[in-house]
């Protein structure tokens, strides 16, 4: 027996709306329509939604959404749109403007930096809320780059007062001994990504200021031994490579009025084999501990390119067969 057609009717508020609504060529209500099973026509000031009663609800739903975002200032494209329409199929009570409205920094060149998933919108709770934060994920899901950004309003709002960034000196199988330079020379290549990140956000005047007074530090994770940092938000950044020692004497780094968040992507370890992961161990051993919470996101809140979330699908699949026959690396 076939579902009974019905429709339902939005209204647009005047060009500006309809067309980041629309999109190019209609490629929002295309996608609406594509992903929903709907009939959805323009006209008139008015968008027309016609299908079956749960996929109707659905497209309303999506569309009224992205209305809402528009209207508090977000530029929709078809990312925002796609992830929606997800939001909406999984039956999820959160939308568009619940999660892109929280702007948490705002960078050198005017760009609004605020959560762009769920997940993300988590990530950053987490990080106002707790003390430690674990972010574990895969590469392109703002682990720390909003780390980053997090710090840098927690400095400017004068809740602390130096922000410190660190990585394990440890990638790819390389060793520091074989690269050319002076020790500075043959760290900053793994300290790339924090620099860039600040660069972004402050501008690179503001950044070497601070860096010349001492606020702003980018250092190896093993410049931290023997150190107690009070009024600080600390970064260490790819902690996958760290060894159990090493995540130790990093969290008991943890001085007064400080925050840390930890970041990393397990399954991209590049210790060698006879070192076990300390970001892998820590799971364990502060699991449930108060003022500490892990936060694990997932490909859906990859914010790269499109084909970033469809390569780490694969890697997934890709090991779990390896698994599957129990063949090893």
């Amino acid at each position: 027996m076939t579902s009974p057609v019905v429709e339902a009717r939005l209204s647009v508020a005047g060009n500006s709306e309809a067309a980041a609504l629309f999109g190019n060529r209609d490629e929002h209500l295309r996608m609406v329509e594509r992903l929903t099973g709907c009939r959805v026509v323009a006209r008139d000031g008015e968008i027309a939604v016609s299908g079956d009663e749960s996929d109707v609800a659905t497209a309303t739903r999506v569309l009224g959404d992205l209305q809402s975002a528009i209207r508090s200032g977000v530029r929709i494209t078809p990312r925002e749109v796609k992830y929606s329409i997800d939001l909406a199929t999984r039956g999820r009570p959160d939308t568009l403007t619940s999660i892109l409205g929280d702007v948490i920094q705002v960078t050198a060149r005017g760009k609004q930096i605020r959560p762009r998933t769920l997940g993300q919108r988590q990530y950053i709770d987490a990080i106002r809320g707790n003390d430690i934060v674990f972010g574990i994920g895969p590469a392109g899901t703002g682990k720390t780059y909003l780390a980053v950004a997090m710090a840098v309003g927690a400095l400017k709002a004068k809740q602390i007062e130096r922000i410190i960034l660190t990585r394990p000196a440890v990638e790819a199988g390389e060793k520091l001994g074989f690269l050319p330079g002076d020790l500075q020379e043959k760290v900053d290549p793994y300290l790339r990504p924090l620099y860039d990140a600040l660069f972004d956000i402050l501008g690179l005047e503001v950044y070497e200021r601070y860096r010349d007074r001492g606020i702003i530090e980018i250092a190896p994770l093993a410049y931290m031994r023997g150190r107690t940092l009070e009024n600080a938000f600390i970064i260490l950044d790819e902690a996958q490579n760290t060894t159990s020692e090493q995540m130790k004497m990093f969290l008991t780094r943890l001085g007064r009025s400080s925050k840390a968040v930890v970041t990393g992507d397990i399954t991209q370890v590049d210790l060698p084999r006879r070192h076990f992961s300390g970001l892998e161990e820590v799971r364990t051993v502060l699991a449930g501990v108060p003022g500490i919470e892990f936060m694990y996101l997932t490909d859906q809140d990859v914010v790269r390119h499109e084909l970033v979330q469809k390569i780490i699908l694969a890697y997934e699949r890709y090991d779990s067969h390896r698994v599957e026959r129990g063949e090893d690396r």
